[in-house]
C-alpha cells in the first residue's frame, strides 16, 4: 500500500456595479491611516475556517488567525481528533472562540457540512483556509492510477470543495457591510512545486501546479462578488509532510534520516534556514488581513529564496 502524509453550480447574486468614482470613495473610506493597528480591529469577530489544521502548516496558521482576533474553525480527518480539540483549548488561551469539525476535504458533503457547522457555531463566514493536502514520492514511471487519483483528489479537488462551499456562504450571507472594501477571503496552500516541480514528487508538483491556476480562475470570477482569491507556496517547512518527504527520498538516493532535507536546505535556500511553519503563517496573515484588500488572483511564495520570480 502507498503510504501518504495527510498535511455543483454557483449561485449569481444580483449585484449593482457601483461608479469608478463611488467605489474610489468607498475605497477610501475602508483604508485605515495606522493599517498595523487596525489589522486585529478589523478581523475582531471574523470568522476564518482553516483545514488541515491538527499540525504544521496548519496549526500554525490557525494560532496566528487567532492571534489576529480571528475566531477559528479547525478542521482534520477524524483520526486527528486529540490534536484538533487540543488546538482548540490553545486558541481559547488567546481569548479568541474556537471549534473543532473533523472533515475529510474530498468529500463535498463533509466540506459543506463543515461550513454550515463553523457558520452555525461561530457566526458568519470571512475567510477560508485550504490547506489540507498530502505529499508521495514517487517516480512516475512506478506511480499507480490510485497514488494518481489520490493525489488529485486531496490537493486539488479538496481545495475546490473547499471554495465552492465557502463561496457559496459568503454569498448566502448577504451585501458587503459598509464601509469594507471585501465580502470575504479564500486562500489555499500551493507551494514552490507550482513554479518548479522537483523529480521523485511529479504528481504532487502536478497537483500544486493545479492549485495556482484554480486560485486564478475562482479570483476571476468572484471578484464581482468582491471575494478575495490567492494562495501561499511554501518551500521546505520542518514538518510531518517533509519528514516523509526526506524519508521518501533518502530511501530512493541511499541517504540517511535528515540527509536529504539538510541537503536541499543547505544548496537551495539563500538565507541558510530550513523553514518553520511560522513563517508561512505570517504570510497568510497578510492575506487574509485587511492590508491585502486589493490583493486577488496571486500565489506568494515563502521560501527563504529558492524559485524567484
Amino acid at each position: 500500500m502507498p503510504s501518504f502524509c495527510r498535511l455543483s453550480g454557483l449561485n449569481r447574486p444580483s449585484f449593482r456595479v457601483l461608479p469608478l468614482q463611488s467605489r474610489t470613495s468607498l475605497h477610501l473610506r475602508a483604508i485605515s491611516t495606522t493599517p498595523r493597528l487596525q489589522n486585529k480591529a478589523r478581523s475582531r469577530d471574523r470568522v476564518a475556517i482553516v483545514t488541515g489544521a491538527a499540525r504544521g502548516i496548519g496549526r500554525a496558521i490557525a494560532l496566528r488567525l487567532a492571534r489576529d482576533g480571528y475566531h477559528v474553525t479547525a478542521s482534520d480527518l477524524p483520526a486527528l481528533q486529540p490534536q484538533l480539540d487540543s488546538l482548540v483549548s490553545e486558541i481559547a488561551a488567546t481569548g479568541a472562540r474556537a471549534h473543532a469539525h473533523a472533515a475529510d476535504v474530498t468529500s463535498p458533503a463533509e466540506v459543506a457540512a463543515l461550513v454550515r457547522t463553523s457558520a452555525s457555531t461561530l457566526g458568519p463566514l470571512h475567510t477560508m483556509v485550504a490547506n489540507a493536502g498530502i505529499a508521495q514520492v514517487r517516480p512516475l514511471l512506478e506511480l499507480t492510477e490510485a497514488d494518481f487519483s489520490r493525489m488529485l483528489d486531496v490537493n486539488i479537488g479538496g481545495v475546490h470543495h473547499c471554495f465552492q462551499a465557502a463561496a457559496r456562504q459568503l454569498l448566502s450571507q448577504g451585501p458587503v457591510q459598509e464601509g469594507e472594501e471585501i465580502r470575504g477571503r479564500l486562500i489555499a496552500a500551493a507551494s514552490i512545486v507550482a513554479f518548479k516541480p522537483f523529480a521523485l514528487l511529479g504528481h504532487y508538483s502536478a497537483s500544486k501546479w493545479a492549485v495556482r491556476g484554480l486560485s486564478q480562475a475562482y479570483a476571476m470570477e468572484l471578484a464581482p462578488h468582491r471575494i478575495t482569491v490567492n494562495a501561499y507556496a511554501p518551500g521546505i517547512v520542518d514538518t510531518n509532510m517533509w519528514e516523509l518527504i526526506d524519508e521518501g527520498l533518502g530511501k530512493i538516493k541511499g541517504k540517511g534520516k535528515g540527509e536529504m532535507i539538510k541537503k536541499y536546505s543547505d544548496e537551495l535556500i539563500a538565507l541558510g534556514r530550513t523553514s518553520v511553519p511560522e513563517d508561512v503563517a505570517k504570510l497568510v496573515s497578510f492575506l487574509a488581513g485587511p492590508d491585502a484588500d486589493y490583493v486577488t488572483g496571486q500565489t506568494y511564495i515563502v521560501d527563504g529564496g529558492i524559485i524567484y520570480t
